[in-house]
């Protein structure tokens, strides 16, 4: 059982890291990444429960990158969380997070939801408000009765809440990575609002830029998106990864742990040297 994908409490994730470590460890997960959003606070708790657990923990990031007015997500894997160019580019980023959540408290309390940001700020207890955040709180407000309602009513491309956003591009996030020594994963690259024709540029670009290895088998998909993404991982000579991109245990579909049974013509990330 691995999980090279998944959020704690660090960014926009349910759980603390060392609750997020007993999650897995108790679903026989011996292989972890975390992987949080733009941040690496959580890594060292999750190590050190990790070690308390017996797992094998891999110290990771998930970085927001821009590409032709496409969001993409960057997981860095075994990474040097004190790297000064990744932890520069973190905070940047974050910095970015902190006007985007505003812009986005401000278009819906155009639309009437007046106490939005505040309330997304308390639900990220300090840490720096996503749309996850935001998401929760219309939810809790009573103005979506699900995550995803709430993403497809206000949150998502086109909608009162939308805030398109210039993060890092693919050539900076997959450098910050490599500075650090880790390896740059694309993450769910099936769930991305493109055409294939768009997806395969996507992924040229990807590769082209320094890309190491993507996701192929991705929390819920099934067999033939997971077949799919194989396909395309050997098509443009990508090491494979892994993950649940797990962030509430709500969720019950999505729990931290995949059985990584990857075709042979992979190379698992793991394995990289």
């Amino acid at each position: 059982m691995i999980d090279l994908h998944l959020h704690s409490r660090a960014s926009d994730g349910a759980l603390t890291p060392a609750e997020l470590v007993q999650l897995a460890a108790a679903r026989g997960v011996r292989l972890l990444a975390l992987t949080d959003h733009d941040c690496t606070d959580g890594l060292a708790e999750a190590d050190t429960a990790a070690h308390a657990a017996g797992i094998e923990f891999v110290p990771g990031v998930e970085i927001s990158a821009s590409w032709e007015h496409h969001t993409l997500h960057i997981v860095g894997l075994y990474i040097d969380a004190e790297n000064p160019q990744l932890q520069a580019g973190l905070a940047r980023l974050r910095e970015i997070r902190v006007t985007r959540a505003q812009e986005i408290g401000r278009r819906l309390a155009a639309r009437g939801i007046a106490d939005a940001h505040a309330g997304a700020q308390r639900l990220a207890g300090g840490q720096v408000v996503t749309r996850s955040h935001f998401a929760q709180y219309l939810c809790e407000s009573g103005h979506a009765r699900t995550l995803n309602e709430a993403f497809r009513k206000f949150l998502g491309r086109g909608k009162p809440g939308h805030v398109a956003t210039m993060w890092a591009s693919l050539e900076e996030s997959i450098g910050w990575i490599h500075a650090a020594g880790g390896k740059a994963v694309l993450a769910h690259p099936l769930r991305y609002d493109m055409t294939r024709s768009r997806l395969m540029r996507a992924l040229a670009a990807f590769r082209q830029a320094g890309g190491d290895a993507m996701e192929v088998i991705c929390g819920r998909d099934n067999h033939d998106a997971t077949a799919t993404a194989a396909h395309y991982a050997g098509r443009f000579g990508l090491a494979a990864s892994v993950g649940s991109d797990f962030h509430n245990p709500a969720t019950p579909w999505n729990l931290p742990g995949i059985e990584a049974a990857l075709p042979d013509n992979l190379t698992p990330v793991w394995q990289c040297s």
